[in-house]
């Protein structure tokens, strides 16, 4: 089984962005996050939108 969600710092990797730009999309809700044990993840299936979204705004922007 794949993992449900990623620590900011692996997640941000996976995108890949900074870590500043990493929590502007959590702040703007464009990536979903829970805690475990205090400690903040960012769920896979949010990445996997925002990678979407940004290919889509590409190809109808061409």
């Amino acid at each position: 089984m794949e993992p449900l969600g990623l620590p900011t710092k692996e997640a941000f990797a996976a995108i890949p962005c900074g870590k500043t730009k990493g929590f502007e999309l959590i702040a703007r809700g464009e990536l979903e996050t829970y805690k475990v044990d205090g400690a903040l993840r960012v769920t896979t299936n949010s990445i996997r939108a925002y990678v979407a979204r940004q290919i889509a705004e590409r190809q109808e922007a061409a």
